[in-house]
């Protein structure tokens, strides 16, 4: 049999070639420092540090605000949303999304982590006039969000601690986690009680309830989160939408191939 690997092209551009070895990386890494980018690749820092420059302005990749890596942005995620295409769980889920919405009345997202981050890629909106809108295709960071808790939670001990290195954490909100060792807390609560809680922080006056969704061979997929405004979300209220979201995530996972 032919080898089937391409050839190379006859006349490669260099820029392009060093681009495309820096998504590569991506693939294998949660981030790149510039540093890491010159010497994979074989180029001056501030080569490296252009070429980043350009990958950012197109979305294909962003920097932490914290550690001034580099990570995968949302062109990128983009992409690989669109190859997914039937693929992955959101054609399976999307039917128990829509019953959790109509049951509780609140906004239902469906969320994967993606490194530090998460990425919201399905909605069903709450039909209430005041409600969480629609954030599919948005990035927020995973330690300040319901869903990205219960998802780091599902992580060995050792893969939370590569994902956080450093002991300060960025924030969006004044309650946002900003240390690594209260998100360890938060995490050690999360899988005692099974699900996470977000009270504004990610944004004020919004909070959510994120639960774990696995598949048949307890494999974490994804998430799912009931985000409602803060002051419909009771002692009562949360306990019930806990249930809720319980069984409607056992579902989906029940229901995923």
């Amino acid at each position: 049999m032919k080898n089937s690997v391409p050839k190379s092209p006859s006349y490669p551009i260099e820029s392009v070639d060093n681009a495309l070895k820096l998504l590569h990386m991506l693939r294998e890494r949660c981030h790149i420092r510039v540093s890491e980018a010159s010497s994979a690749i074989g180029v001056a820092r501030s080569t490296a540090h252009r070429l980043l420059a350009m990958l950012q302005h197109h979305g294909f990749v962003r920097q932490d605000p914290f550690s001034r890596a580099y990570v995968a942005g949302p062109a990128l995620l983009d992409f690989g949303l669109a190859s997914l295409r039937d693929r992955d769980i959101r054609a399976p889920a999307r039917p128990f999304l829509e019953s959790l919405s109509r049951e509780t009345g609140e906004t239902v997202h469906l969320i994967t982590l993606q490194g530090r981050d998460v990425l919201f890629i399905d909605c069903v909106e709450s039909a209430k006039a005041v409600r969480v809108g629609n954030r599919t295709g948005l990035l927020q960071p995973a330690h300040c969000t319901s869903a990205g808790k219960v998802l780091l939670a599902a992580l060995p001990p050792e893969r939370l601690r590569a994902l956080y290195p450093e002991e300060r954490l960025p924030g969006l909100t004044r309650r946002s986690i900003r240390t690594r060792a209260r998100l360890e807390r938060e995490v050690s609560l999360v899988r005692r009680r099974g699900y996470a809680t977000n009270f504004g922080e990610t944004e004020e006056d919004i909070g959510s309830i994120g639960v774990l969704i696995q598949d048949r061979q307890r494999v974490p997929r994804a998430a799912l989160s009931l985000a409602a405004p803060t002051s419909r979300l009771t002692a009562k209220t949360i306990a019930t939408m806990a249930k809720a979201a319980l069984r409607t995530a056992a579902a989906i996972g029940e229901a995923l191939p």
